[in-house]
């Protein structure tokens, strides 16, 4: 049996950019008969875009990889992850996103190898870009972001409503210097409805930028090697044992406080996250007054999903912009710094937990 290839998209951009918020009006405006499917990659070990995800909607299925190595954000979680996600929802649309911190040409890669084929269609990648970081040179000259820029089809320039006027030009101007002044631009603002223009530029073919990497060997990733069965499509790949499903691997250890750290490191760049069930309730005006304290202090980005007296909030600072948000529902509470340089992680942690309430 032959099912038609799922449309993939990789939706890339650095730290900070708008790339989950996107997703979510992405998810809003599904076509109601479709089924869509999110893969997220995080730098970070607790994982927290999945948590900010509205997967409320019918016909939505959202998976997270945590701990995304930089160099290898293409490695064998990523691929199991695909596979199992394409097996349990069967979506009409993949959408994928890559850590901020990640590679997206080794994602692309590994979407184009010859055993997925016949599964995925590859379709636009699109990089989000603030213009107004065009002119700092900790973003021009960072390797990531300049290939992040490299591989897409289409280049987003989010979050236009705080622009000055000359930032477009300047994004232009940077846009020329990497040989991409081919590469077409639209202005993204959350604060306008979303483009249809957009929407429809979705579904024009991926241009394959790299050459595909070979088909891995999953048997050693827990999932069953195939038999090599000439069938084409998800079918094929099912009948194959690509498939199969192996157990979900265990969130972090909480200690006696019912509550976990984790550590990840990478290429220069360090995050800290906690994790803490969902008895721990935090006092909110507590918790705001001590993320802004923190603005200015080395931080390339903190995100937290937290249960607080108040109800549920999702905390986003980047470049010391710090936005808010009210939430429905979390399992736990989560957050997440990723600095570039190692911070006093103890420290911080005292600092967060004297915004709990109770004991």
């Amino acid at each position: 049996m032959i099912v038609q290839a799922i449309a993939t998209n990789v939706i890339t951009g650095f730290l900070g950019v708008g790339k989950t918020s996107l997703i979510t009006r992405l998810l809003a405006n599904k076509p109601g008969g479709e089924r869509w499917a999110v893969l997220v990659n995080e730098f970070g070990e607790v994982g927290i875009d999945a948590g900010l995800l509205d997967a409320g909607g019918a016909g939505i299925e959202i998976r997270e990889v945590a701990g995304g190595c930089i160099c290898c954000a293409a490695g064998v979680p990523t691929q199991v992850a695909i596979n199992q996600l394409i097996a349990r929802a069967r979506p009409d649309r993949l959408l994928i996103e890559p850590t901020g911190l990640g590679h997206p040409l080794e994602i692309i890669k590994l979407l184009s190898a010859p055993h997925y084929h016949n599964v995925l269609s590859l379709r636009s990648t699109l990089c989000l870009i603030d213009a107004r970081k065009v002119s700092d040179e900790r973003y021009r000259g960072n390797d990531n972001f300049m290939q992040q820029l490299q591989a897409a089809d289409l280049i987003l320039a989010s979050k236009t409503d705080l622009y000055c006027r000359d930032e477009l030009l300047q994004l232009q101007a940077y846009l020329d210097e990497l040989g991409l002044a081919g590469t077409e631009i639209m202005g993204h603002s959350q604060q306008a409805p979303l483009d249809q223009a957009l929407l429809e530029a979705l579904d024009r073919p991926g241009v394959l930028k790299v050459s595909p990497v070979a088909a891995p060997d999953l048997g050693r990733a827990g999932v069953a090697p195939g038999s090599g069965v000439p069938v084409s499509g998800v079918a094929g790949m099912a009948a194959r044992g690509i498939f199969a499903e192996r157990p979900q691997a265990a969130g972090p250890e909480l200690d006696e406080r019912g509550m976990a750290r984790k550590l990840n490191a990478a290429e220069g760049y360090f995050s800290c996250g906690w994790l803490f069930e969902p008895a721990h309730e935090f006092d909110f005006d507590a918790l705001l007054a001590w993320i802004e304290s923190l603005k200015s202090a080395h931080l390339l980005r903190l995100k937290a999903v937290m249960i607080t007296r108040d109800g549920i909030a999702g905390f986003n600072l980047v470049d010391d912009e710090l936005s808010l948000a009210e939430l429905d529902d979390a399992l736990d509470s989560r957050l997440e710094i990723i600095a570039s340089k190692r911070l006093d992680w103890q420290q911080l942690e005292s600092g967060l937990l004297a915004c709990r309430l109770g004991p």
